[in-house]
C-alpha cells in the first residue's frame, strides 16, 4: 500500500474508503483529474486577471477607463470585465451536445485551442475595445464550455470514496489560477511600471492554462461511462481496468462495469433513445430528475449570490475602497487574498469533502459569509475611511473579513456545487445537468461582474450597500440547504437513483409513444451489453 493511499485512509472517513480496494487510488486518477483541471484554471485565471489590468495606470490610458469611480468609467469597466462571462454562458450551453456527441476528452482539447485564440486577440487588441471585447468572448466560450465538461470529466473517472475530493480539484485550480494572476499583476505593475507591456503580459500569459490542458489531456484516456453510452463496451472495461490499477477480472472492476451496464439499460427502459427531447421530458418530468436539476441550479445561482467572484474580479477595486492606497499596495493585497483561497481549499479538500461532507459545509459557511459580509459593510457605512488617514484598527478587521470570506467560502460553496452538480445528475443527463448548472453560474457570474463596479459607486455611501446584500444572500442559503439538499459523500454515481427516489413509475407515460420496434432494439442491445459484461 502507498503512502498516498496510507494518508488518504487517515483523513477520508466514509464506508467506501474502509471497503473499496487501496490500489484503485494510483497516480494515473490523480493525473486524469490535474489535467482536465487546467480547464477550471483557465477559469480563475482568466476571471482573475482583469480586475488588476483594468486598475493599470498604461491600460486606462490606452482605452480611455478615466477614474472607475464615476459612473460612466464604470460601465466602461464592467463592459470589458463581463464580455468574457457573455461567452461563458454561451460555452457552457454549448458543451452539453458536443461532449455527448465527441467525448470528454477531445472537447477538452478543443476548447483549449478556443481559449488561447481569445487570449492572442486580447492581448494584441493594443487598445482597441472591438479586439479586446471579441477575444474575450471568444475565450470565454472556451472557458465556459471546460466548465461543463470538466467536472464531467473528473466524477465520471473517479473512484466514489475519493470522487468529492477529486471533482473539488476543479474548485482548487480556479482558485490557484486566480492567486497565479493576481500575482502577476502585482510582478508586472513592479517591472513594466508605466509600459504596455505592464497589461500586455498578463493578458497575453492566461494562454498558458490552455495550453497545458491541451498537452496533458492528449496523454489522457476517455471517460469510460462515456465510452459505455457510446455501446463501445470492450474499450470501457479496459479503461475502468487501466484507470482502476487493477485487473479487468478483478471483482471490484466487475461490479463497477456492471453497475455501469445495469444503470445504463435501466435509463433507456426508462425513456427510450437519448434524443434531445427524450433527455428533456426525462429531465423535467421525473420527478427526482427534476429535484436534481433545480437543486444544481439554485446552488449555482446561491453560489454566485455569496458575492465572491465580486471580491475576485474587483479586489483591488474593493481593497482601495476600504482605505489601501496605491495600485501596487492593492494588488499585493490581492495577491494574499489568491493565496488564502488555496490554502482553504486545499484544507476542505483534503478533510472536509468525503470526511466531514458537503451538506454540513454549506450550512455552517452560509452562515459565516453572511456575518464576514455584514461586518465588511457596517464598516464602511458607520467608520467609512477617510483619505490621507491611516486605516482604523476596526478597518484592518474589514480587510481580515475579506480574507475570512474567502476562506469560508472555500471551506464549502466553492467546491462544493460543482460536486454536486457533477455527481447527483444520472449517467445519460449528466452532462445536460451541468450544463444548466454552469449556464447558470456563468449568467449570474455575468449579472455579478456587470453590476458590481455600479453598486459600488451608487448604492449608499462607499458602497456598503453591495455588502449588506451579499450578506443576506449568504443567510438564506442556509435555509435552502437545510431543507433541500441531502448528503451524498461515499455514494457510487450509480446509486444516485436511489437517493433521489427515481423509480419506473413514474416514467412509464412517456414510452407510451415509443415505436413499435424499439423494444426489440433495446433487447438486442441488452443482450449484447450483458455478453460484454460477462
Amino acid at each position: 500500500m502507498g503512502l498516498s493511499t496510507r494518508l488518504l485512509q487517515k483523513i477520508v472517513r466514509n464506508e467506501a474508503m474502509a471497503s473499496d480496494p487501496p490500489e484503485i487510488y494510483g497516480w494515473r486518477v490523480y493525473l486524469l483529474a490535474c489535467s482536465a483541471c487546467f480547464g477550471a484554471m483557465s477559469f480563475g485565471w482568466d476571471s482573475s486577471v482583469i480586475g488588476g489590468v483594468i486598475v493599470m495606470e498604461p491600460f486606462i490610458k490606452d482605452y480611455n477607463l478615466g477614474d472607475i469611480s464615476t459612473p460612466a468609467s464604470s460601465n466602461l469597466a464592467a463592459n470589458i470585465v463581463s464580455t468574457l462571462q457573455a461567452g461563458c454562458f454561451l460555452g457552457a450551453l454549448l458543451a452539453s451536445p458536443l461532449t455527448d456527441r465527441f467525448g470528454r476528452k477531445w472537447c477538452l482539447i478543443g476548447v483549449s485551442v478556443v481559449i488561447a485564440l481569445g487570449v492572442i486577440m486580447q492581448a494584441a487588441a493594443s487598445g482597441n475595445l472591438g479586439p479586446l471585447y471579441a477575444g474575450r468572448f471568444l475565450a470565454g466560450v472556451g472557458v465556459g464550455a471546460a466548465s461543463t465538461i470538466n467536472p464531467i470529466y473528473v466524477s465520471e473517472n473517479a473512484p466514489r470514496a475519493i470522487r468529492g475530493l477529486l471533482t473539488g480539484l476543479y474548485q482548487l485550480f480556479i482558485v490557484t489560477g486566480g492567486m497565479i494572476a493576481f500575482w502577476i499583476n502585482y510582478a508586472a505593475n513592479l517591472h513594466f511600471p508605466g509600459k504596455k507591456l505592464m497589461y500586455i503580459f498578463p493578458l497575453a500569459i492566461q494562454a498558458l492554462p490552455a495550453v497545458l490542458l491541451c498537452g496533458c489531456m492528449l496523454l489522457c484516456q476517455e471517460s469510460p461511462r462515456w465510452l459505455a453510452r457510446q455501446d463501445r463496451w470492450e474499450e470501457c472495461k479496459r479503461i475502468l481496468s487501466r484507470t482502476r490499477n487493477l485487473p479487468p477480472d478483478h471483482p471490484y472492476i466487475q461490479e463497477e462495469f456492471q453497475e455501469i451496464v445495469d444503470q445504463l439499460e435501466h435509463e433507456r427502459e426508462l425513456i427510450g433513445d437519448a434524443t434531445f427531447w427524450n433527455l428533456q421530458r426525462e429531465m423535467w418530468t421525473i420527478a427526482g430528475n427534476r429535484k436534481r436539476v433545480l437543486i444544481s441550479i439554485v446552488l449555482m445561482i446561491c453560489q454566485q449570490m455569496t458575492g465572491t467572484n465580486a471580491i475576485n474580479t474587483y479586489a483591488p477595486t474593493i481593497f482601495k475602497n476600504l482605505g489601501l492606497k496605491g495600485t501596487t499596495t492593492s494588488l499585493f493585497s490581492t495577491g494574499i487574498y489568491g493565496i488564502v483561497k488555496v490554502m482553504s481549499c486545499i484544507c476542505f479538500l483534503l478533510f472536509m469533502a468525503d470526511s466531514l461532507g458537503r451538506r454540513r459545509s454549506l450550512l455552517w459557511t452560509s452562515i459565516a459569509q453572511g456575518l464576514a459580509m455584514f461586518y465588511i459593510g457596517l464598516y464602511v457605512r458607520i467608520a467609512p475611511p477617510k483619505d490621507g488617514q491611516e486605516v482604523p484598527p476596526a478597518g484592518y478587521f474589514a480587510l481580515v473579513c475579506i480574507f475570512l470570506f474567502a476562506a469560508f467560502f472555500q471551506f464549502g460553496w466553492g467546491p462544493a456545487c460543482w460536486i454536486y452538480a457533477s455527481e447527483i445528475p444520472t449517467a445519460r443527463l449528466r452532462s445536460l445537468n451541468v450544463a444548466f448548472a454552469a449556464a447558470t453560474q456563468w449568467l449570474f457570474n455575468f449579472v455579478v461582474a456587470r453590476s458590481v463596479p455600479v453598486m459600488l459607486a451608487t448604492v449608499g455611501s462607499d458602497g456598503y450597500g453591495t455588502y449588506l446584500i451579499f450578506g443576506c444572500f449568504c443567510f438564506s442559503m442556509f435555509f435552502f440547504v437545510w431543507f433541500f439538499v441531502p448528503e451524498t459523500k461515499g455514494i457510487s454515481l450509480e446509486a444516485m437513483d436511489r437517493l433521489f427516489g427515481v423509480t419506473d413509475t413514474p416514467a412509464k407515460s412517456l414510452t407510451e409513444d415509443a415505436p413499435a420496434d424499439h423494444s426489440d432494439s433495446k433487447h438486442q442491445t441488452h443482450e449484447k451489453r450483458v455478453e460484454v459484461a460477462a
